[in-house]
């Protein structure tokens, strides 16, 4: 299901025509509740940094939301290190002194919060590591975004794999904003949450499994 064709399905549900920018907040709000619902792999990014030598921070990407794993690559070996998240608090007190002597590579990281450029307080947010690198490592990155909305991609990985799901929860938005009749919210309400445990089973089951490792999926008999 693309774009137009989502639009359509809902004016027809609803037998109402919403204006564009009405429509387009109902589909984005719909993404936003399925993408922090389920984790499918298409909210998986990975991109490569650079730390900087002496720095202690580390700024996040700009669709960053949540950290999946951050490894830094030796230079020198090209081994891969993965960070062990910690808070603030523990990365400052292990180790307070920024001098050459207490750098080294990095173990820990944690998020510090917004990145701060001429004392002006940006959207983006900062890690800090610990200890502050020796040296300029490069790192790679693992981490949950939104995808490009439908909205302005036209077709998305939701789009072409389970539509009835992003379908279901631009009605609930819609007959929300109708204020529709309460048992068709009720019924758009339960068939979203049934299409929502259906992409659970794909995104969260199905995906991270094989035979191989888990066997096949099996149902008891009694």
């Amino acid at each position: 299901m693309n774009y137009s064709e989502l639009v359509v399905a809902v004016s027809d549900y609803t037998e109402n025509t919403f204006p564009t920018v009405n429509m387009n907040m109902f589909i984005a709000q719909a993404e936003t509740r399925i993408y922090n619902a389920v984790q499918i792999p298409a909210l998986r990014k990975n991109v490569t940094g650079t730390t900087t030598l002496g720095n202690t921070y580390l700024s996040a990407p700009s669709d960053f939301l949540a950290a999946y794993e951050i490894a830094v690559i030796d230079p020198t070996t090209s081994e891969y290190t993965y960070l062990l998240n910690k808070d603030v608090s523990f990365i400052r007190e292990a180790y307070p002194i920024n001098t050459v002597a207490k750098r080294g590579k990095p173990k820990y990281y944690a998020i510090f919060g917004p990145t701060v450029t001429s004392s002006v307080i940006s959207t983006e947010l900062s890690f800090i590591l610990g200890p502050t690198p020796d040296v300029s490592y490069s790192v790679e990155f693992h981490y949950f975004y939104y995808p490009e909305s439908i909205v302005t991609a036209s077709t998305t990985w939701l789009g072409d794999n389970y539509d009835p799901v992003l379908l279901y929860g631009t009605l609930v938005e819609a007959y929300t904003y109708m204020k529709g009749e309460q048992d068709m919210i009720t019924l758009y309400n339960t068939k979203f949450g049934e299409t929502l445990i259906q992409l659970k089973r794909l995104g969260d089951g199905l995906e991270r499994q094989d035979a191989y490792r888990s066997g096949q999926v099996r149902i008891a008999v009694t």
